[in-house]
Order: C-alpha cells, then sequence, then structure tokens
C-alpha cells in the first residue's frame, strides 16, 4: 500500500503511518457533553496527558482527560519509536540554577524516564513491540570523543546498562553503511511501538478509573481557585489543571505557547524487507541515531520495514511530498536499498524548547495549573518522567524531580507565531554550516 503524506490529518483519524496500519484497536472514546466535575482536568491525550492521569489515579485522584483530537494523534503515536535514556542536552549548563547537585539527580532522572517506560510496559503487559538495544552514531571524529564522556559519565551515575565504544571498524556490527565513524552502544535504550504504546497506556488508565474524552478540544479555559475548562458541547470543573498539549498547544496559553517551537519531524517507512536484507542493514535490531542538526534516526519495525526519520523542519511548512524528501537522504546511508518500496509516508510536530530542556512546571499567577512540554527529541521517555513528577507535585509531595525542572527558567521565542520559526530556521542553518568546519 502506498499511502499518501497527510498534510492536514483530519482530526478523527490517526496521520496515515505505519503505526496507525499496524496498531492495536483504536477504541472510540465520547465527546465530552455536559458538565463534569473532577479533581483533576487533564488536557491532551498523548503521553504527557496520559501518564500524568494514570500516575494520578493511581493516588486516588478523580481525573477527566480532554483528547481535541485521538488519543496519540500527536506526535506520542506518530514518533520514531525511540526510547532513549536522558531528558535534555548539556543539563550542566544548569548548574548556576539548580547547583551540581541538581544536575545530577537530573541525569539520574533521565535514566529513570526509560525505566518508568519499561515498568509501564511489563505492569500493564501493553503490546508495543518494546526492543532493547540503542546506538548513537558518529559522523565525525568529534563526536566519538563525546561518547567517551557519555560512557563514563553513565558510569559515575552507576547505569546498569551495557555500553560499549565502537571503532569505525566495528560500525558494520551494528549499522551496514559506511558513513559513520564510531558509535556508543546503549544496551539501556531501545525502541518500540509508540502508538500501541499509548493505546495500551489509555486502556490502563480507563482501568484505573481516568474518564477520557476524545475529539472534545478546549476553546477557553476560566481560571481561579477552581477552573473551569471549556469545550463546544461541555465543561469541566476541577480543582487542579494539567495541560498537556506541546506542539499543539496552539493559543489555549500564549504564555506557554511562546515557550516552546513546533518543529516538523517526518519518517518514511518501507515494504516488509527479508530477513537477510534487515539483518545486513541492522544486524543487531538496534535503533540508531546520527549526530548532526538535521539528524537522521532509523530503525526496524517487528515486520522488518525500515522506518527512517529526520529532517527536522523550522519553517512550519511541511514537504508537499515527504517520501520524496526522505527517500534521497534513507539512500545516503543505504544505497542499497534503491530498489525497495516506500509503504507509507508520515510527518508531524515535535515541541523544542530554547535550551532543550523539558518544560516541566506551574504557572505562577495560576499555581493550580502545571503543565509539561517542549521535550526537543526526548519525548518517548521524558514525558512518562513528566507525569510522574506533575502527579507528585499536585498530590503534595515534596523534595522530588518537579521542583529542580520549575527552577529553571525558560525563555520565550522572539518574534511571535507568525516570526519565530523563520528566525529558528535561520539560527539552524547557521549551526548547519558550522558543521560543515
Amino acid at each position: 500500500m502506498n499511502a499518501r503524506a497527510q498534510q492536514s490529518v483530519p482530526s478523527h483519524q490517526h496521520a496515515a503511518s505505519y503505526y496507525a496500519a499496524s496498531s492495536l484497536p483504536q477504541p472510540d472514546h465520547p465527546v465530552l457533553q455536559g458538565d463534569l466535575g473532577a479533581d483533576v482536568c487533564v488536557v491532551g491525550g498523548g503521553f504527557s496527558g496520559l501518564n500524568t492521569a494514570l500516575e494520578l489515579a493511581e493516588r486516588g485522584f478523580s481525573v477527566v482527560l480532554l483528547e481535541a483530537h485521538k488519543i496519540g494523534w500527536g506526535a506520542s503515536g506518530r514518533n520514531g519509536g525511540q526510547l532513549i535514556r536522558g531528558v535534555g542536552h548539556g543539563l550542566d549548563q544548569f548548574a548556576n540554577v539548580i547547583g551540581a547537585d541538581g544536575v545530577r539527580q537530573m541525569k539520574l532522572m533521565g535514566l529513570e524516564a526509560v525505566e518508568i517506560v519499561r515498568q509501564r510496559v511489563e505492569r500493564f503487559q501493553i503490546p508495543c513491540d518494546l526492543t532493547w538495544g540503542y546506538c548513537d552514531l558518529a559522523n565525525k571524529a568529534r563526536d566519538l570523543e563525546g561518547f567517551a564522556e557519555d560512557a563514563e559519565e553513565l558510569r559515575s551515575l552507576g547505569y546498569r546498562y551495557e555500553t560499549r565504544l565502537l571503532q569505525a571498524s566495528e560500525m558494520h556490527s551494528v549499522v551496514g553503511s559506511d558513513r559513520y565513524v564510531g558509535g556508543l552502544i546503549d544496551m539501556g535504550s531501545g525502541h518500540l511501538h509508540p502508538l500501541n504504546l499509548a493505546l495500551g497506556e489509555a486502556a490502563a488508565a480507563q482501568q484505573l478509573g481516568v474518564k477520557l474524552f476524545e475529539q472534545s478540544a478546549v476553546t477557553r479555559i476560566d481560571y481561579g481557585p477552581e477552573v473551569k475548562v471549556h469545550t463546544a458541547q461541555g465543561s469541566v470543573r476541577a480543582k487542579t489543571l494539567v495541560l498537556g498539549c506541546n506542539a499543539y498547544l496552539n493559543e489555549l496559553n500564549p504564555e506557554l505557547g511562546g515557550k516552546v517551537l513546533p518543529a516538523g519531524s517526518y519518517i518514511i517507512a518501507t515494504e516488509p524487507l527479508s530477513e537477510a536484507l534487515a539483518h545486513s542493514l541492522l544486524p543487531q535490531n538496534m535503533a540508531v541515531c546520527d549526530q548532526r542538526v538535521a539528524l537522521d534516526y532509523y530503525r526496524l519495525s517487528a515486520d522488518r520495514r525500515l522506518l527512517f526519520g529526520g529532517a527536522c523542519h523550522y519553517s512550519g511548512r511541511d514537504p508537499k511530498d515527504i517520501a520524496a524528501y526522505m527517500r534521497p537522504k534513507m539512500l545516503e546511508v543505504f544505497p542499497q536499498l534503491a530498489g525497495v518500496k516506500i509503504d507509507f509516508q508520515w510527518g508531524g510536530m515535535i515541541g523544542i524548547g530554547a535550551n532543550r530542556l523539558p518544560q516541566i512546571g506551574r504557572l505562577k499567577d495560576q499555581p493550580n495549573v502545571y503543565y509539561a512540554q517542549a521535550y526537543s527529541g526526548h519525548g518517548v521517555n521524558a514525558t512518562h518522567l513528566a507525569g510522574k513528577l506533575l502527579a507528585e507535585a499536585i498530590s503534595g509531595q515534596q523534595g522530588g524531580g518537579f521542583d529542580l525542572f520549575a527552577k529553571v527558567p525558560h525563555i520565550t521565542f522572539p518574534g511571535g507565531k507568525h516570526l519565530r520559526s523563520p528566525l529558528l530556521a535561520l539560527g539552524m542553518l547557521w549551526h548547519r554550516l558550522k558543521e560543515l568546519v
């Protein structure tokens, strides 16, 4: 099947992705009608919202979750499916705000985040093709030097999974391409079917008593000691509100929206490959990612398709033909795939913050409104950590990681919503030019 790229995905269905075509049953949850009350109202049916709702329900809170489209409709159900340790880039830069010990705690939370996913899948028996093994790919010698530092840091943090540096001569044991000069294997990271994970977590949340509503876009929020969240056909009154919309927050809260930049990311999926060909591309069935600004990331699906993603777009405009745009990038890595068909092509928005650290906190003027967003490419694991931290804070647990994240300031992107993307596109072009030096 040749799926057309969906530039504007109808709200009542998922993007025409490999994930949607191979997913668990996608139950239709009702549209919110009439007025409801709850301890907590969660806006957003992706990993952030689902995991916050799940964690809160486990702590005895009544929770209503509102999703504008379908559960897992946004990045949670469309992403590369890579489950990689860590929650940010260059965490040491925050030492002046949270101290050296705070930085170390954040690094440890970046490892814990993957464990939360592991435990979620095991506890609720979610069939999401979870597979362990990941490799960072070095494009240049300096990347490999950075990997050596990463490996040493992981040892200092007590990381309990195998990590191993690879030289150029060893790279074919991981990837059947001559493009890379080295790598860092991490057996504590891996890959999975993200939409199935989201659907499994939604089912688990529902079992715990969370009320899930789809096609229930929030139109207005009345703030106060009690919030009232309005949709076209209903409303929710709650003591506490959680905004987990990330790149799809739009104008719902302009203060938060200005701190996250929606950036397009795109994936193609080949036809199923022979066992021999699939094994020659990724002999150990690892997820991999290179180190360039416009990075490539790829892995095999459970039915041996190559899922090849990347090309982070900051222009705000999707390519007209995702397959035509992405296929040449795939062939640069694997010229041996020249005769292979592309069965699926899709894209979507990820949320990026200026300092690449997930934004987890509460509104200064509305302390009963919490939020989590801007995962900058680490969303599969960081969202799960965010859900845990938000639930801890809402339930009054002191001294958790929430306070560390909440202390870090996040700038608003300049230029308003119309100039924000072009300005950042220029900035990213500058970084890409620097890579050529």
